[in-house]
């Protein structure tokens, strides 16, 4: 087996694996009920456009397609960080509130081992991570019927 076709088997391994992440993690949102505000639907939507980005490259493979999931994952990566922060800190705001006189590195160690789980948002940003890692130095102006060689 060529060198090229191990890389582009691996491009499209991490391809399909942060599909599934993106399908998992909206699976998962909605089994847990994940829409009680503006900022929880915030993660739908941010797996919804991870998911149509990363299919998209799978599908139909092409310059315009990766132009396309590399201006997405860095969104989709920064929204993910940001969910993360969210829940430390509503983690936080929860222990505050329950006992005011917490010590500060009591306060942080509640912040990320509380009821919001960390590596939920987490997930985005990694699938985010493994979409760009498919296409990482792979020129966008190459062959548009096998650009993931």
């Amino acid at each position: 087996m060529s060198a090229a076709e191990v890389l582009r088997r691996l491009r499209l391994f991490l391809l399909a694996l942060a599909s599934l992440l993106f399908a998992g993690t909206l699976f998962e949102l909605w089994l847990v009920n994940h829409t009680e505000d503006a900022i929880q639907w915030l993660a739908f939507v941010l797996g919804g456009i991870g998911l149509v980005a990363t299919l998209t490259v799978l599908v139909r493979r092409g310059p315009a397609t990766l132009l396309l999931l590399r201006l997405c994952m860095p969104l989709v990566i920064v929204g993910g960080l940001f969910g993360v922060y969210q829940h430390v800190f509503n983690n936080i705001a929860f222990e505050q509130e329950i006992q005011p006189n917490a010590t500060l590195r009591h306060l942080f160690w509640r912040g990320l081992s509380g009821a919001n789980p960390l590596l939920a948002p987490g997930t985005l940003a990694v699938a985010g991570l493994l979409s760009l890692a498919a296409t990482y130095k792979y020129s966008i102006t190459g062959d548009s019927e096998k650009p993931l060689d």
